[in-house]
């Protein structure tokens, strides 16, 4: 019952064209001068209700008894549209002050880098020099301890070598 009292109170872009006999463009001037909305329904269509149509007319019939020479409404955009500019003017500058600083201080902050970034490359070529001395010494310290067991106490802190054969 809700659903048919809304289609009912609902009318669509081409009756509202029927009712003001006017073109899209006039509709939309109106609507803009009025603030109105058009919704749209679940499929995505276009609707006003019957008060949005009400409004739009009255509009209409205000706007076709007033003397268009006599309007003086171009002063007010004007200085809506300076004040806009302004405005845009001024953030664009901001946004131009804030970048630069932001910049400023990622460059100043990545100032160090390089030297960081040489100072790493130098660590790790001096771990591997470590490293390989590490594996170096350890083939030393096992080739010394075969040597060393290669000795046989004979006595009175005497050591006879044991000589070994390639074969052992």
């Amino acid at each position: 019952m809700l659903k048919e009292e809304v289609r009912e109170k609902t009318l669509s872009p081409q009756q509202v064209r029927a009712i003001l006999n006017a073109d899209n463009k006039e509709i939309v001037e109106l609507c803009k001068r009025a603030a109105i909305l058009p919704k749209k329904n679940n499929k995505g269509q276009t609707y006003f209700s019957y008060d949005e149509v009400r409004h739009l007319r009255r509009l209409q019939a205000k706007k076709n008894v007033t003397n268009p020479l006599a309007i003086s409404v171009p002063a007010v955009p004007q200085k809506e549209a300076s004040m806009m500019k302004n405005l845009l003017g001024s953030l664009k500058e901001m946004e131009a002050n804030l970048s630069d600083r932001i910049a400023k201080v990622i460059d100043e902050k990545l100032e160090g880098m390089d030297e960081v970034v040489v100072e790493l490359i130098r660590c790790k070529t001096d771990n591997e020099t470590l490293r390989q001395k590490i594996i170096d010494l350890n083939k030393e310290i096992y080739q010394l301890k075969n040597d060393l067991n290669s000795y046989k106490p004979i006595g009175f802190g005497m050591y006879r070598k044991k000589e070994r054969s390639i074969w052992e």
